[in-house]
């Protein structure tokens, strides 16, 4: 057994991430990351006892050197890579870098492609069927043939809503980082919001009642996106909220402390609990077929989150079923 001093003490102290020093199935030496995840009494004992993945053991008293992927060492779905360097004839020096963000995040890329190519493959097999038909069938009736000429620029102008929120969602994370600079009177915002939103409104059943503060002060902020933060969240209160006669939507803007709070509340069905930690990912929808069909493309909150995290706000979404639903959007009030 080698006699381990301050060097091999000192090596290991340096590495960031949990390292230890296994000498034939005895743990030498381990750095404080090392301890806090593996334990505090792991020197001197056997690294069986606190490693108990079989290929992970395999690798390290094999007493070479290689590297391993692996998930569940410590906690389970936590995945790490080890690094494993023999440094004399029967020691090797283990390093753990911790992979799971980086292994979320490819799985997000993976079904973010994945509902990207699905959301747009189903309107866009619709227009080629309507297609083919109206260019191969010559004696189709008038009627039908509007009928297929309004379908197939129905489910267009969805995927050009689908590709424009897209878009949207990558310009706002490319900016993610750089705080806006602008000074926005959130007022203004809601009245231009509104604008937009009454052009949504079915027959005039839905009436938006307004509660502004007056004298709010203004937010430091980028003026397009916070508009298009409001715009989301009127077209969802709209669309589920307004489908009965007589439906409102509420929008109140007051000041509490150092920061304005926005909250848009509808009074339609509500959603689900197990649903609201999920809604503002990219194409997750509570109700899907009931989206599509009102036109919804699944990535509206997911944009009015990014842009809230770029605007180093917070967003709060608060639901009961068969009561409606209440989304607040806090700002930090300009310096």
């Amino acid at each position: 057994m080698a006699v381990l001093g301050d060097n091999e003490r000192a090596l290991v102290d340096a590495i960031d991430e949990p390292a230890l020093i296994v000498e034939g199935s005895i743990v030498r030496l381990a750095n404080a990351p090392a301890q806090e995840l593996l334990g505090g009494r792991i020197e001197g004992r056997d690294v069986r006892l606190a490693i108990r993945h079989p290929q992970v053991l395999e690798l390290i008293l094999a007493q070479g050197s290689g590297e391993i992927d692996a998930t569940g060492i410590v906690e389970p779905g936590r995945s790490w890579r080890l690094l494993i360097r023999r440094i004399w004839a029967n020691a090797s020096l283990v390093r753990m870098i911790d992979r799971s963000d980086a292994v979320s995040a490819e799985k997000m890329r993976v079904d973010f492609v994945a509902n990207a190519s699905h959301e747009l493959r189903t309107p866009l097999s619709t227009v080629l069927g309507y297609a083919e038909t109206l260019a191969e069938e010559s004696d189709l009736p008038p009627d039908t043939r509007a009928n297929f000429g309004r379908t197939i620029r129905d489910e267009a102008r969805r995927m050009l809503r689908i590709i424009e929120d897209l878009m949207s969602l990558s310009r706002i994370e490319a900016d993610r980082f750089i705080a806006p600079g602008d000074r926005v009177e959130i007022g203004d915002i809601v009245d231009i919001a509104l604008a937009n939103a009454g052009r949504l409104r079915r027959s005039g059943s839905c009436e938006f009642r307004q509660q502004v503060a007056r004298h709010l002060p203004p937010v430091r902020g980028d003026r397009a996106q916070l508009i298009q933060v409001l715009d989301n969240l009127l077209s969802n209160a709209v669309r589920y909220g307004c489908e009965g006669s007589n439906s409102v939507v509420d929008v109140a803007a007051e000041r509490s402390g150092d920061w304005i709070s926005v909250t848009v509340t509808d009074h339609g069905p509500g959603i689900p609990r197990e649903h609201l930690p999920r809604v503002t990912e990219r194409f997750y929808r509570a109700d899907a077929a009931r989206s599509r069909e009102n036109g919804g493309t699944g990535l509206g909150l997911a944009i009015v989150k990014h842009v809230i995290e770029r605007h180093r706000g917070s967003l709060d979404i608060r639901s009961t079923l068969g009561v409606g639903t209440s989304v607040t959007v806090k700002l930090p009030v300009a310096d």
